[in-house]
């Protein structure tokens, strides 16, 4: 045997190892639904955000709304520039406080808005969609009189990120996308499913088979070996608390209908039309196609460029905050 056929047979070994080690993570059993969680509000009002929230009144659909959003200001000297980050789905801007703090620290002014229904902004029932969000963030911008921002989304944000930057491009300085969701348009791979389909399904879980849901949708955002860490269930304990108060059957719906977003507006067709500079950013364990998926967008968007992080999840930031935040500065620079 060569020296390249035992490296080679060295690397395999390890390989199916790690796999190995991540095969029985994922086949562990899930936890019980703890009982000291208390039942919260469907606007998170008893989420602790970084910093204080304010609130942007709106009209959607013929209903009065409003919009929740952090204004951070720089610490120390600002440079003059705006980064606004967009939250993922199952999160609001609770879960930003490192990159907040980074960013400010380098003299930026941060802005966080909670889309409508999620986090603490207004739980509507009404179609969802990223030319509303996108529209709202707009708007949102304008009333603060930020004229031009760094667009920095992740996960259902990074989707976002990629409407706001193709539909307003005078008003995007840079963006991120950072580990996307929609990598695909899924309209013909996938079969149709309706919010009431999907909101009856909900309804008929208990209280135990939600939270193993919940845990399990979180767990899988940091599959490496050893990068589950106890302190993530909090975001677990975040999406569950709700569902054990009254306005759950609301909430449950408007999750219903803005889980469809993916499937009814793809964002695939956005990437070649951002003309401002792009980072697409992720941890290369984000799905065994991610690194893939990754490149070809950062392919497709004309000034575009791909920075994999090694061994990371769904959510660097989390993870491995300080090469998140040593690649995120170096693009933003």
């Amino acid at each position: 045997m060569d020296k390249y056929t035992r490296r080679f047979t060295r690397r395999a070994a390890i390989a199916l190892l790690v796999a190995g080690i991540a095969a029985a993570q994922s086949q562990a059993p899930l936890p019980k639904a703890p009982a000291d969680v208390k039942p919260g509000s469907i606007t998170y009002d008893e989420v602790v955000y970084p910093y204080p929230v304010s609130y942007l009144p709106l009209t959607m659909y013929g209903q009065d709304v409003r919009m929740a959003y952090m204004d951070i200001p720089p610490a120390g000297q600002p440079n003059g520039r705006v980064v606004v980050l967009f939250h993922g789905m199952n999160f609001g801007g609770f879960y930003f406080g490192g990159p907040i703090e980074v960013l400010r620290k380098e003299g930026f002014r941060v802005v966080v808005p909670d889309q409508i229904g999620f986090g603490r902004s207004s739980k509507p029932i009404i179609p969802y969609n990223f030319h509303d969000m996108a529209a709202n963030s707009r708007k949102l911008l304008q009333t603060l009189g930020i004229a031009q921002a760094a667009i920095v989304g992740h996960s259902m944000g990074g989707m976002l990120a990629a409407r706001f930057s193709a539909s307003y491009p005078d008003m995007t300085e840079r963006t991120v996308i950072y580990n996307p969701i929609g990598l695909t348009d899924p309209r013909y791979q996938t079969p149709w499913r309706t919010a009431d389909d999907a909101y009856k399904a909900t309804m008929a879980q208990s209280h135990e088979q939600i939270y193993q849901a919940f845990y399990a949708n979180i767990r899988r955002y940091f599959p490496s070996p050893g990068a589950w860490k106890p302190e993530y269930e909090q975001y677990v304990r975040i999406l569950y608390a709700p569902t054990l108060g009254s306005e759950w059957p609301r909430l449950a719906m408007v999750r219903a209908i803005y889980q469809q977003i993916t499937y009814l507006d793809p964002v695939v067709y956005d990437w070649a039309k951002i003309k401002s500079k792009t980072l697409v950013l992720g941890g290369d364990k984000d799905g065994p196609d991610f690194p893939e998926r990754a490149k070809h967008i950062a392919d497709t968007i004309p000034n575009g460029q791909l920075v994999l992080i090694p061994n990371a999840g769904h959510v660097p930031h989390l993870e491995v905050p300080e090469i998140f935040n040593r690649e995120l500065l170096k693009f933003l620079r």
